[in-house]
Formats: structure tokens, sequence, C-alpha cells
């Protein structure tokens, strides 16, 4: 599974820009549950329509988890993501990314699993493992929708996210022939010396598309010395072979998307990263964090970019390359 070119050149430089800023829109994910915002996207038609106004509104790639559609529970099986995934490569041109993280709950062999049928342009890679702390989020709701929602935030107290070295292989060498790019998101530090340590293997192939994940607990806070010292150690260990993205979880995701825009980066808003549109304001809708990143982007004096230009800075294979 040796891709050829591989190798990392440390340079100052840092990633390459163009002047347009990639939106990357994560839809639902697996770590909100229906008790906590009546707008969080449950079922196929709900995923559907939510990523595809929030294509229509600006996001060049679309990052898509799926749940059960009667509980909202996440769901790994590619039976669940075929409800959606056509309608939406019909619907739009954003390019489609698939989790292979799904549930900090599931196996490796369970989350590859769509990735692997489908063959998307894009797909999520979770660069270490991590505790995975969502049990803080209990004492907020008195009541829940579901009964598996609390238990699935209060089992977070002794829950490691497993992504071993030996699992991040089985994912690569999994997608590998299908012409699958990864979106590698790190979580901390370390995550970018493993991501470097695949690349030295020949394992991995550049422009390095790096999702820095910041504000979950158990990964790197969200100060803003946090994202820069990010940044700093990414462009250290990669120079001009990797394209920056960051996703602020929580309060912060406007934040850190300011931060990183003028920095050069790439943005990751979403109802998987935040439910939020300002203070104490729910987001309606996806589409509604992907317009306020927008704005970020363009006060800033630049230009989002299209799916067909994000392809081309990301190095993707092309819509018409995938398997749904």
């Amino acid at each position: 599974m040796t891709q050829a070119g591989a190798t990392t050149t440390r340079k100052s430089t840092g990633p390459q820009t163009t002047g347009k800023v990639i939106i990357t829109c994560a839809v639902t994910g697996a770590i909100h549950t229906p008790t906590m915002s009546p707008y969080l996207p449950i079922t196929p038609d709900e995923i559907a329509s939510e990523a595809i106004s929030a294509a229509e509104a600006g996001a060049a790639i679309l990052h898509l988890h799926a749940r059960d559609p009667e509980t909202g529970k996440p769901d790994q099986t590619p039976e669940a993501f075929a409800r959606f995934l056509p309608r939406i490569k019909q619907s739009t041109k954003a390019a489609i990314n698939i989790t292979t993280g799904g549930s900090p709950y599931m196996k490796v062999e369970e989350r590859v699993r769509p990735a692997a049928q489908f063959k998307p342009e894009v797909a999520s890679l979770n660069m270490g493992s991590i505790n995975f702390g969502l049990y803080h989020l209990v004492d907020k709701y008195r009541t829940f929708k579901f009964d598996w929602e609390k238990q699935h935030l209060e089992a977070t107290r002794d829950l490691v996210f497993r992504n071993s070295f030996k699992d991040i292989e089985y994912i690569l060498s999994t997608c590998y022939d299908n012409g699958t790019r990864f979106e590698f998101e790190c979580y901390d530090i370390a995550h970018l010396y493993n991501l470097a340590h695949f690349a030295e293997r020949g394992l991995v192939k550049p422009p390095f598309f790096v999702q820095s994940v910041f504000g979950l607990l158990g990964g790197i806070g969200t100060h803003p010395e946090d994202v820069a010292h990010m940044k700093r150690t990414a462009d250290r260990l990669f120079g001009d072979q990797f394209r920056w993205s960051v996703l602020g979880a929580g309060a912060s995701q406007l934040r850190i998307a300011a931060q990183a825009a003028a920095l050069g980066g790439n943005i990751r808003v979403g109802l998987e990263d935040s439910l939020w549109a300002g203070r104490g304001k729910l987001a309606k809708s996806n589409a509604e964090q992907v317009q306020l990143a927008r704005k970020i982007i363009e006060g800033l004096g630049m230009e989002v970019a299209t799916p067909d230009e994000a392809r081309e800075i990301l190095s993707l294979k092309g819509g018409d390359k995938v398997a749904f």
C-alpha cells in the first residue's frame, strides 16, 4: 500500500495558500444527541436536506455520519449511508467525506465499512487515541428523549477512543485502492507526529488535509496559543505539503475559525461540532453556520472555494469516481 512521493519536506514556508478557503460542513456526527437540539438532523431526509442546504450556502465538502432514524443513535452500517448518499450527490457538486470515526464505541472494522464500500473522494481518519469525554454534558439536561442518550454520555468517563497505529494502518490499507484521500483529524500535537510517521513510511501521500480539532475533553484546548501551536507544529513537520483546516467544538467554533482563516487556514463547521450560532442561540441549520463562516472569510478579503477548487487544492479524484 505504499504511495509514491509521500515523504514530507520540512520547510518553514507553511501550507500553500491560494486565497480560496475551503468550508467543510459536518452535518450531524455522533457526539450530540437529539435532546440537545431540535435542529439536529437524524433521519435520512433530514441529513440529505441539511447537507444540500449547506452546500448551497458555500460548503465545498460535506462530512457525513448516519443515524438511526427512530432514535438518533449513531449508525455506521453502509445501509444507513445508502439512504442519503445518492440524493446528496445528485443534488450538489460538493465533495462527500464519509467518516471512518463513526462513534468512539465502535470497532475499527465497523467504522471503515461505509468508506470501503462507497469509495468517497474524502474520508476522515483519526490520527491517535484519546480520552473522549462527553460525560460533563449530562448535568445540562434534566431529561432525555431517548434512553440511550444519557448512557452514551455518562459512559465516556471510562472511554478511550481507540485509534492505534494498527487501526490507522487498517483504514489506510482498506481504502488505499479506492483513490480516497483523507481528512486527517488531529486532536492533539502527538497526532501530527503520528501523521508524520506514516508519511515517512510512505503510507500517505501529500497534500495532507490536516483537520486540527480543538475543544473536545481529552484533546487540545481552545486557547489561541493552542491554535497557533498546532499551526506551528504542522508547518515544521509538513512544510508546504499540507492544507490546514480547523474545527472548534461548541462555543469556540467561530472564534477558532476566524483565527485560522486569518492564518491562511480552512474552516470546518456544522452541527456535529457545535450546536450554536452565537452566544445562547441554537443554530437552526447547518447552512446557518456555513453562512457565518462565509462572512468571516469574506470579511478578511478572501474567497470561499467552490467544490471544484477544493478538489484541485486537495488533489481529489472527482465526484464521478465514487461508488454511489
